[in-house]
């Protein structure tokens, strides 16, 4: 896979991940289904999914050569990445306005 392909696919991905956990009811997705599923709940979710977006990161670069060691600057970059990535459905979820039937 091309350098500049990874990334894409990455940033994709972590795009995907950050919004999944404001458009589902369930608990890590394959849990039982909660009617007002808590924002602890979705936190814990946004967590995983930063995790696992990291940690697609590290293969695919670790596929493309070796792996730099990153300081806690990064983290602390991807960490604000991730959290604006999650921007739309955190809106979406909570500061839309809800049709009163």
């Amino acid at each position: 896979m091309d350098q500049s392909a990874a990334v894409w696919l990455v940033l994709l991905v972590a795009l995907v991940a950050a919004n999944a956990p404001f458009f589902s009811e369930r608990v890590f997705f394959l849990g039982p289904r909660l009617s007002p599923k808590g924002m602890g709940w979705r936190l814990a979710e946004l967590a995983l999914m930063a995790l696992l977006s990291v940690g697609l990161g590290f293969v695919l670069e670790a596929r493309a050569g070796q792996r730099h060691p990153q300081g806690w600057e990064f983290y602390a970059a991807g960490l604000c990445l991730f959290l604006t990535l999650a921007f739309p459905g955190f809106v979406w979820r909570y500061l839309r306005r809800q049709r009163h039937a």
